[in-house]
């Protein structure tokens, strides 16, 4: 009976969920989905426990949930899995696929002198040495021909074997090492693809190594995963991301308001297109048209400018009230389970009016691309006193006489005009004219006024909205300003 793939994403919780493992943990479950029966699995590789801390499991379960990859199995722990390591470690002692040693770091490089060739010597291979405390076990690797590993993406890699050296698989202490712990792992799970990022490219012949190993430990015949590692993410200068300069963690482009559906949509484009001249595609085609094959080797650019604009299109395409909902963890976050970290709003509970907020989003759903930008755009509604912007307001009020005169006479004009945008509209409109300034010019004073800066949402239904006595008292506090 047939089976669709089982694939496992296989982080190790040591940072924040990196925006490369979110392209790797879509892309195997887009392959996981494509199947009624295909299976995605979480596996927490957490054997270091010098580097790994609780809180980034949380980070990288609650990120993955954002997302939307929801599991078929897990997560599971590496670190549970401690038994079936230690059963794998003795099968290959046993059957000769290992060895101690208890070379030091030091004796190596003092045997290679000046030779800068990388990798162990191969010193304790034939020395027939026991357990003990200072022996840690070594893999046999073959030393002659090449090892080749069949990737989907970049076709046959091949891989002397005599640049591969006897690499360490569990430490004297007889905690067992990456390579043979997510072998056994793999082999446990029935994995049938392995995807993952290139930089594990060099780990690629080294388990393929292991596994035929242990087939032959076991007696059994369990067959490779298909390999498929995905292109290096780079930054604006063509430099793979780094941690301490490019902006890669996953829950930071939540907390700022990005929306999951845009953002796995622009994950699965990096290194990967659907078909057609379209990027933005519902999620139900990227699962109908992904291919491994069609992945591209080359790196693949993290354009956070291109990520914003398609966020920006994402919001403008949701309706009235799923925008409104969207917003709350940023401008009502009493009313949310989740709430971005360390994005206080600028009001308190009892100054927000969602009545208003209603009102008001319809504006700034055409304007803003991240929902962490809603709150600054609309604080004037909610605070009593606005935050102005004194580079601002000195441009066009403080340093403009006719800014100043322009706020004089909308003062004036403001206490009889009907209270409508449109009607607003126009009596500025008349009003510029009447100081030779064009509209838009004639808005600037009144916006920085009444709102503290010089963009926001449009200037005439805020003021309908805002009400003719909020707007003149700010008006009066922005010429009185003016006179101090």
């Amino acid at each position: 009976m047939p089976h669709g793939p089982r694939v496992r994403f296989a982080p190790s919780p040591t940072g924040y969920f990196h925006v490369g493992s979110a392209r790797s943990a879509l892309f195997n479950w887009l392959l996981a989905r494509q199947s009624p029966d295909g299976c995605f699995i979480l596996r927490i590789e957490d054997t270091d426990a010098d580097r790994n801390r609780e809180e980034w499991v949380d980070g990288i379960i609650q990120a993955m949930a954002w997302l939307g990859l929801d599991l078929d199995e897990g997560p599971f722990r590496q670190s549970d899995n401690h038994a079936a390591h230690l059963e794998a470690t003795q099968a290959l002692l046993s059957r000769g696929f290992l060895y101690y040693c208890d070379c030091t770091g030091d004796d190596v490089q003092a045997r290679k002198g000046e030779n800068k060739t990388p990798g162990y010597d191969g010193y304790c291979r034939e020395r027939g040495l026991a357990r003990s405390a200072t022996t840690a076990l070594r893999f046999k690797t073959p030393h002659d021909g090449v090892t080749t590993v069949h990737d989907l993406i970049r076709g046959d890699v091949e891989f002397a074997n005599s640049t591969i050296d006897d690499f360490v698989v569990a430490k004297s202490s007889g905690a067992v090492l990456y390579a043979l712990a997510n072998v056994t792992d793999d082999r446990h799970d029935a994995i049938t693809h392995v995807i993952r990022g290139e930089e594990h490219l060099p780990n690629a012949p080294k388990q393929m190594m292991l596994w035929r190993a242990l087939n032959d430990a076991f007696a059994d015949e369990v067959a490779l995963p298909v390999y498929a590692h995905l292109p290096l993410l780079v930054n604006e200068q063509r430099k793979k991301l780094s941690k301490r300069k490019d902006p890669v963690a996953t829950e930071t482009y939540r907390d700022e308001g990005y929306i999951a559906p845009a953002f796995v949509n622009y994950l699965a484009l990096l290194g990967w297109s659907p078909r057609g001249d379209q990027e933005i595609v519902p999620l139900s085609t990227i699962i109908e048209q992904f291919r491994l094959e069609d992945v591209s080797h080359s790196p693949a650019f993290f354009d956070v400018k291109k990520l914003r604009h398609m966020n920006g299109e994402y919001l403008r395409a949701m309706s009235r009230d799923e925008f409104i909902a969207a917003c709350a963890p940023w401008v009502a976050p009493w009313t949310s389970e989740w709430r971005p970290t360390d994005r206080p709003t600028p009001w308190g509970r009892d100054e927000f009016d969602a009545e208003v907020f209603a009102r008001v989003a319809p504006l700034v759903q055409e304007r803003v691309a991240v929902l962490g930008d809603v709150a600054a755009m609309v604080d004037f509604f909610f605070l009593d006193d606005v935050d102005m912007d004194v580079a601002a307001f000195e441009k066009v009020v403080g340093s403009d006489p006719s800014g100043r005169a322009l706020l004089a006479a909308a003062l004036a004009r403001f206490s009889d005009v009907a209270w409508d945008a449109s009607s607003l509209h126009a009596a500025v409109e008349e009003l510029g004219e009447g100081l030779a300034m064009n509209l838009r010019k004639a808005q600037a004073p009144i916006r920085c006024a009444v709102t503290g800066k010089l963009v926001g949402p449009p200037l005439f239904e805020s003021l309908e909205i805002l009400g003719r006595a909020r707007a003149m008292r700010r008006l009066e506090s922005a010429l009185a300003r003016c006179s101090d």
